[in-house]
């Protein structure tokens, strides 16, 4: 549905997308990550038309955003991350003047309005002024403009930004059904967002892609490792962790009030299974207690692929 090569966007001499290529397939949520100034808000404006690129290709099912804008735009839905509402219509004036500009025929406007409302949980809110509505219904009269035409595509930038904990359970959830017939890019800076609604991930930083794929694919490409930690009953702990092998690296190893010792150590991933550590255990004589694996999280991976870059345009 969605093509990149490389894109490349220069402002004068400053390159803010460096040869940028990814896919993204139908009926798919992909997580678009990235630090402030990383080039994500540049690829989306690319995507949806706003800029063009000074080099490489993007394509939206199957037509050029240079070359077809406006065929692109009948099949792309986008919420910016400040929604161009207008406060003094109400929710319908407001979706009549949308379908208007979409050019959607006058004999099926009532209707579409009403799914997009249904879908978007505002038929009660229809014929209230948007400057009356909380942040939350805010939201979901932005996603209603920007499914209103049903584009088989949806750019979604920072669609939570200011949301209470309720409103936005209720925008991810809109979200997750939206990905199940359409296919979505989600920029965001809250990760919990994208491990709840995600399928893929895409992190971009000064300009370049990072990684692209699933979570736990990108954190099996890291050198990362995994932590164990185990509460032990026994003598002698930290002489018998060095047996241990695996390239285990202790990072605490403290005394427990009432078992003994509490250890908890970094091995290369995949290095040890716990398999292998209870073995150990009951060889050295030693009764596990508690066992726990911490696995590379997407805010480890993101911090690995993106700490300490600069900031930039």
């Amino acid at each position: 549905m969605i093509e990149v090569q490389g894109l490349t966007k220069r402002y004068g001499s400053f390159e803010a997308v460096k040869d940028v290529s990814f896919s993204v397939g139908a009926d798919q949520v992909l997580g678009f990550l990235g630090p402030n100034g990383a080039g994500k808000t540049t690829v989306m404006k690319i995507l949806t038309g706003y800029h063009f690129p000074t080099a490489g290709t993007a394509r939206i099912d199957g037509f050029s955003v240079q070359e077809d804008p406006v065929e692109v735009k009948k099949r792309m839905g986008y919420l910016p991350e400040n929604v161009p509402l207008y406060g003094d219509l109400t929710v319908d004036e407001y979706l009549s003047f949308i379908a208007d500009a979409r050019l959607i025929p006058a004999q099926n406007r009532n209707q579409t309005i009403r799914s997009a409302l249904k879908a978007c949980g505002l038929e009660q809110m229809s014929g209230k002024p948007i400057e009356t509505l909380s942040k939350g219904y805010k939201q979901r009269v932005g996603l209603a403009q920007a499914i209103l035409h049903d584009p088989p595509i949806l750019i979604l930038d920072e669609p939570t930004t200011g949301l209470d904990p309720n409103q936005i359970i209720e925008i991810r959830g809109l979200i997750k059904e939206l990905g199940k017939r359409k296919t979505v890019i989600l920029s965001t800076h809250i990760l919990q967002e994208v491990e709840a609604m995600c399928s893929e991930v895409l992190i971009i930083n000064e300009g370049r892609i990072a990684a692209q794929g699933s979570p736990s694919a990108i954190a099996g490409s890291l050198k990362g490792s995994d932590t164990w930690e185990l509460v032990l009953k026994g003598e002698a702990v930290s002489e018998k962790l060095t047996r241990l092998g695996g390239g285990v690296t202790p990072d605490l190893l403290e005394p427990h009030p009432e078992t003994g010792a509490v250890t908890r150590f970094s091995v290369p991933s995949g290095a040890l299974t716990g398999e292998q550590i209870f073995d150990w255990a009951v060889a050295e004589g030693l009764k596990i207690l508690e066992m726990n694996r911490k696995k590379l999280s997407l805010e480890d991976i993101f911090v690995k692929l993106t700490g300490d870059s600069e900031e930039s345009v």
